[in-house]
């Protein structure tokens, strides 16, 4: 497993999620933050649409953020050339090969797909561009033609397959065996692209990696058409943990970029977020919390400060008497172990009686009452 590249498109795919639109300078700050942060290539939006899109990829590629700057466009001359029209350095020639989609979708047949392809990639790559054909609906192609196409692809000069599991229907496994099939057979570069309809994208897009795809295609926060896309801080972040796979990805600004990415789309960052939500790093149970203190290797697989959060311990129903003396440590309170045990009683029926997690003034107000009584009982 060597060279993976990140190849960011949330500034396409990620803002094709129903109802998102970046304004130009969020998409701008957006790209500067991807940059930042490490990624290899970011593809930017789509060059035909015009107008503010078009101005928006413009001002990405001016600054010279020294990564790529990716295009989307059809399998049409025109889209490439207003491709060209950006200064893009590298454009994605997507077009279907499933038979439900050229059937139904394209109205036309396998050939005109690949002749479609093969124009297209050969106009790119006349022009000095470098060329992802995108198989839409990859998975759901006839392998045979899949092969076909792949191979035609390289041999117009494409530099890499993108695979689409479009609609997310495949499952890891069968990614394997597909994706390690297409570069055994083809020899081309293939670069990951999955849907998580079934809760599957970041495995998918692992398991492509692990059969040998170089590319893996993400967004910030997982956004992207109906359920979504292989989210980059989970792909980032499995890589370096599970795989051992370092990319040399700041990880400890994704925090900023998820929440940042979160706010321009309207979409806010569930608590329990894979990578990134608060609660990633909170901690109440008893057991749970007592590990943590003691070592935190015992349930959090990397540090917080590795993704910009930090680590929290709450005290409610179902702390325990240690998280009681750390907490009150915290407030330059020593605790008796008779005192921990009493307070930790009134933690318990409080937190019941309001449905939550005590705050810092209610824990000293518990702590003053208890104070009190053992003053006036004496």
């Amino acid at each position: 497993m060597q060279n993976i590249y990140i190849v960011d498109t949330t500034l396409r795919d990620g803002e094709q999620t129903a109802g998102v639109v970046f304004a130009n300078e969020e998409k701008v700050q957006i790209a500067k933050m991807l940059a930042e942060l490490g990624v290899y290539q970011i593809e930017a939006g789509i060059p035909t649409m015009g107008g503010d899109e078009k101005e928006a990829i413009k001002k990405i590629v001016k600054l010279d953020l020294g990564v790529s700057v990716m295009g989307w466009n059809r399998a049409v001359i025109s889209d490439i050339e207003d491709s060209l029209d950006c200064g893009v350095d590298a454009v994605a020639i997507s077009i279907s090969t499933s038979d439900i989609h050229i059937k139904h979708k394209l109205k036309k047949d396998r050939d005109w797909v690949l002749n479609s392809m093969v124009s297209a990639t050969k106009f790119a790559k006349k022009h000095g561009l470098y060329v992802s054909v995108n198989a839409e609906d990859a998975s759901r192609s006839d392998m045979k033609f899949l092969i076909k196409f792949a191979k035609e692809a390289k041999e117009a000069g494409a530099d890499r397959l993108r695979y689409c599991d479009t609609v997310g229907m495949m499952e890891p496994f069968m990614i394997y065996e597909q994706v390690k099939t297409i570069i055994e057979e083809v020899g081309i570069n293939v670069e990951m692209h999955t849907h998580n309809d079934f809760g599957l994208a970041t495995a998918n897009a692992l398991a492509g990696i692990k059969a040998g795809a170089k590319y893996v295609g993400v967004t910030v926060n997982g956004l992207g058409e109906r359920a979504g896309n292989a989210a980059l801080e989970e792909v980032v972040m499995a890589l370096k943990y599970i795989y051992k796979f370092d990319l040399g990805i700041k990880t400890n600004l994704l925090k900023e970029i998820c929440e940042y990415v979160a706010a321009a789309s309207g979409r806010p960052l569930p608590v329990s977020k894979t990578i990134v939500g608060h609660n990633v790093f909170t901690h109440e149970s008893g057991i749970h919390t007592d590990g943590v203190l003691k070592n935190s290797q015992t349930y959090e697989s990397f540090s917080p400060e590795e993704v910009g959060l930090e680590r929290q311990i709450l005290i409610g129903k179902h702390s325990g008497k240690n998280a009681i003396i750390a907490k009150f440590e915290e407030y330059d309170i020593n605790l008796t172990q008779e005192e921990a045990e009493e307070i930790l009683k009134r933690v318990r029926a409080l937190s019941v009686q309001l449905k939550r997690t005590l705050f810092d003034k209610e824990l000293i107000y518990l702590y003053n009452e208890l104070k009190g009584e053992r003053v006036k009982d004496a």
